[in-house]
């Protein structure tokens, strides 16, 4: 009996392995400068910082150091001048992401996507000036993926959460 038990679990296990590499590896997403307003997870979020959007263009291109402000954000790696067309790796809530700058307009926006573990991620930063050395930041991000559709509720908790995290962290670090 024990035997048998055992059997069916490897079975199973086999197919789900079988079925999550089927799914990794025949997904595509299309890539675009706009979030998927089509999609089962997105956000829009803003914050008012007292910094310029030079300040916050620089910090938020200066990839190699986002874990020094921002806890959430583990490894940054870029290796190339940060422009459109080039890819930075990070890790975050246990995903490793490869992501690729779509947009890079100093010193009012830059966004960038790339796929995670049964994910792709579109996100989107714009910095507007207002006066007296305020910056209006505006974040937006969609969310797809095999992964994403059968978890959506739990991605969108996180992904709010997340990002309301990292623009606390950005106008700390920004206001110093």
């Amino acid at each position: 009996m024990k035997k048998i038990l055992l059997s069916i679990i490897t079975v199973i296990i086999i197919i789900v392995l079988f079925t999550v590499g089927i799914l990794e590896l025949t997904s595509s997403y299309k890539t675009s400068e706009n979030i998927n307003r089509n999609v089962p997870v997105q956000t829009r979020q803003q914050i008012t910082i007292h910094a310029s959007p030079e300040k916050l263009y620089h910090i938020m291109s200066d990839v190699n150091h986002w874990s020094v402000w921002h806890k959430d954000v583990q490894d940054p790696i870029m290796k190339e001048p940060f422009k459109k067309g080039n890819s930075f790796d990070w890790k975050s809530g246990g995903l490793t992401v490869h992501s690729t700058l779509h947009t890079a307009i100093p010193p009012y926006k830059i966004g960038w996507s790339g796929p995670a573990f049964g994910a792709f991620a579109i996100h989107n930063w714009t910095f507007v000036p207002e006066k007296n050395g305020y910056t209006q930041l505006i974040v937006e991000e969609s969310m797809e993926g095999w992964l994403v559709s059968l978890l959506h509720k739990k991605f969108q908790t996180v992904l709010e959460q997340s990002l309301q995290v990292w623009l606390r962290n950005l106008k700390t670090e920004a206001e110093k």
